[in-house]
């Protein structure tokens, strides 16, 4: 008996995924993140009971100078084809011109931004270096005083407004005990000794060899970053602790306990290794949220960087500026999660299985 056509027929083929095809959706949810954020951002803008115009010519200007300025910042059109002539620039690399400084906004926040970053970096050290092995102590001391400690800690630092806490430390480590540098990033003699080679002014110092100017700007820079690093050590003791309780439950940690093993390797070796993953992310998340969330402690202490450079420019009406400034911090959150993303395959093989 002949084979019927249907059981002679070849078997339908499995189409194969595209290799580029994970890379383009992520290019695609990141234009269209980042789209709807300068959308949202430039809409509000324009609602904004600030008028920058009057902030260019003043109050006392007259009819036609306000209309002729209005006119030549575009104004005067309907606010889609601004955000479309917005986005035309932006396509050709121009963020366009800040109304406070009168220089193109990228040169802008090329100046301000090594200052955040350098006060940012420093607390996310900080607050890393007690977080983690603060929240491996309350894990493994669970129900314990030191346990308590550790979370009444973590509640205190999280909880309190640091706008509230930088003028405290203010008043007790600069104005009563004389400890702190007070406001800026350096003594007013020291202003504009070193030559800016990196933008961080610790280490344009240490490259020049001024230990004056150095030791100035540690005392300028050690009581803001130990603030961030507060908000951040409490967030991340607090999901180290939670991450570790979930591991010391696993059946491994038993069986690495039975086979004898120290407290110690215990806890690091084998738990906190498997949740070294997972903190990496809010490592990331952290350090993001320092970046943008500096704006508080930079307008107490008079911090010439990223945050003051954004409270100015909304207190002006400036959204050239403001629009750079959102726009870039948008793109250090997805750059910082694409990056823990990369990291969790370096240290997690299993996350590179991909998933059809």
């Amino acid at each position: 008996m002949s084979a019927s056509p249907a059981s002679s027929a070849a078997p339908p083929r499995r189409a194969l995924p595209l290799p580029g095809l994970p890379l383009l959706r992520r290019l695609g949810s990141v234009l269209a993140t980042l789209l709807g954020l300068l959308a949202l951002t430039f809409a509000i803008g324009r609602v904004m009971p600030v008028d920058p115009v009057l902030s260019i010519v003043g109050p006392d200007a007259d009819r036609s100078t306000y209309e002729q300025v209005h006119a030549q910042l575009g104004l005067d059109q309907p606010i889609p084809v601004q955000f479309a002539c917005y986005l035309g620039d932006l396509a050709q690399g121009d963020l366009g011109r800040a109304l406070l400084s009168g220089n193109p906004v990228t040169e802008d926040i090329a100046r301000v931004f090594p200052a955040t970053v350098e006060l940012a970096t420093l607390a996310l050290v900080l607050g890393t270096a007690l977080g983690v092995p603060l929240g491996v102590l309350a894990a493994a001391r669970r129900g314990r005083p030191a346990d308590h400690v550790v979370r009444l800690v973590s509640l205190a630092g999280h909880s309190t407004p640091v706008f509230w806490l930088s003028m405290m430390g203010l008043l007790v480590f600069y104005a009563w005990l004389g400890w702190s540098g007070g406001s800026g990033r350096v003594d007013l003699a020291y202003d504009g000794l070193v030559a800016s080679r990196t933008g961080f002014l610790l280490v344009d110092a240490t490259l020049a060899g001024e230990w004056e100017v150095l030791g100035s700007a540690v005392r300028h820079i050690a009581l803001p970053a130990a603030i961030l690093a507060l908000n951040a050590m409490a967030y991340i003791a607090r999901m180290t602790r939670s991450f570790m309780l979930a591991q010391l439950t696993q059946e491994y940690i038993l069986t690495a306990r039975v086979k004898g093993l120290s407290e110690r390797a215990v806890l690091w070796r084998h738990a906190f290794r498997n949740c070294r993953v997972q903190l990496l992310t809010i490592v990331a998340l952290t350090y993001g949220g320092l970046l943008e969330g500096a704006v508080l402690v930079e307008t107490v202490f008079a911090w010439p960087g990223f945050g003051q450079y954004l409270t100015s420019s909304l207190m002006l009406g400036d959204m050239n500026a403001v629009m750079g400034s959102v726009l870039l911090v948008g793109l250090l959150f997805i750059g910082l999660n694409l990056l823990s993303d990369l990291l969790y395959q370096v240290f997690d093989p299993r996350t590179r299985v991909q998933r059809h």
